[in-house]
């Protein structure tokens, strides 16, 4: 009878920690391999022990990311049992106790920032302002239109001056540039998806959809489309880019970005998609291979 009871609360225990973990939602944590960027562009990606200082930067920045999603689903496990996707989550279908994800969240999320503050000070401060982003986003940014947004792209361009700072390389204006704006284009288009997908109930789900119109958000992502491909072509020919690298062939990536962005307007437009940029990034093939075959060219050119 105990060892029946034992294998039941061990069962219990882990079925929890599983829950736990996959509120966290460890298949958006792809969202932070733009930290990446800054080691790539600046010549440094053979470097081994810079390589692996990224790496770390890059798996705490999931567990803080991680640690977010939790406080966040807390937050709106109501609005999100009304969601048809996001009421399966661990803690709005009630298979995550509340107290088990907040414990468990607030641990994980300290044994974070103290493997952060290791890794340098202005590299904590970074990530903390990152996390309180995240926070404020959560409780406040999210209902506010326009400001969600770009609090989302502003979450991007923290991850990519961590990528920097962890390594301790100056960033290009143009990368933060380029950051903002396709995080928000990928941040315009989640919202028409939402917007579409979820109809009449879209506003019960979120504050901020009300005030939103498939019409104003494809006037909006029109814009930061044309923003985008024009901020990366101008960055690939300007001067300090060919003094930096040596070259001016990094013009010759554009197509690939240009194609990017089609192949992800068409998804979004033609097959309803664009509500889990994460998913599309990796389950489009086309989507999938343009990006490989980008990063290999981008390797390329600067290192061979």
């Amino acid at each position: 009878m105990n060892d029946r009871i034992i294998n039941k609360i061990d069962t219990g225990r882990c079925s929890q920690i599983k829950y736990l973990i996959l509120s966290m939602r460890p298949y958006q944590w792809i969202k932070n391999i733009v930290i990446f960027a800054a080691i790539i562009f600046s010549y440094n990606i053979f470097r081994w022990h810079m390589l692996i200082r990224v790496i770390a930067a890059f798996f705490l920045f999931c567990i803080f990311s991680g640690c977010v999603y939790i406080f966040n689903d807390l937050l709106d496990k109501e609005s999100d049992r009304k969601h048809p996707l996001k009421g399966q989550r661990p803690i709005a279908s009630g298979k995550l106790g509340q107290f088990t994800a907040v414990a468990g969240a607030t641990a994980i999320g300290l044994g974070g920032f103290l493997l952060a503050w290791i890794l340098g000070r202005r590299f904590f401060l970074i990530a903390l302002s990152y996390f309180l982003l995240q926070i404020v986003y959560s409780y406040i940014l999210k209902q506010a239109v326009i400001l969600d947004v770009f609090s989302i792209a502003c979450g991007f361009v923290l991850r990519v001056v961590a990528g920097a700072e962890v390594i301790h390389v100056p960033i290009s204006s143009w990368l933060l540039i380029c950051t903002m704006l396709l995080s928000l284009f990928l941040a315009l288009s989640k919202r028409r998806h939402e917007l579409v997908f979820l109809k009449n109930e879209a506003s019960n789900h979120r504050k901020a959809l009300k005030e939103y119109s498939p019409y104003l958000l494809d006037q909006m992502i029109a814009v930061v489309t044309s923003a985008t491909v024009v901020a990366y072509a101008l960055y690939t020919v300007a001067p300090e880019t060919v003094q930096k690298f040596h070259t001016t062939r990094l013009i010759y990536t554009v197509p690939f970005v240009l194609y990017g962005i089609f192949r992800y307007l068409y998804l979004v437009h033609q097959k309803k998609e664009g509500g889990r940029p994460e998913e599309l990034l990796v389950m489009d093939k086309p989507l999938l291979v343009n990006i490989l075959i980008y990063g290999l060219v981008v390797i390329l050119i600067l290192y061979f």
